[in-house]
């Protein structure tokens, strides 16, 4: 299951394409194909992540699942957002 907080980040992202938001999300749901997203989405969902967590997701190469996205984020040792 994907934590909570990145959850919301993925459901700004979605509110503002207007999609239905997404009350529950599996590690193996694709960004692309599941969610939606296209480019200009994943670009939003980095800046996103990286103000939320400040971690660029995609700095190492492209991720393709929430569950890549979540692993990137808890391998950056981002307990707590910056400055908290």
């Amino acid at each position: 299951m994907i934590s909570s907080e990145l959850l919301s980040v993925i459901n700004q992202v979605r509110e503002n394409k207007r999609q239905t938001l997404v009350a529950e999300l599996q590690r193996a749901a694709r960004l692309r194909e599941d969610l939606g997203f296209e480019s200009l989405d994943l670009a939003e969902l980095t800046v996103r992540i990286e103000e939320e967590f400040g971690v660029d997701v995609f700095a190492d190469g492209l991720v393709h699942t929430a569950g890549e996205v979540q692993d990137k984020i808890a391998g950056a040792g981002r307990a707590s957002p910056p400055g908290s």
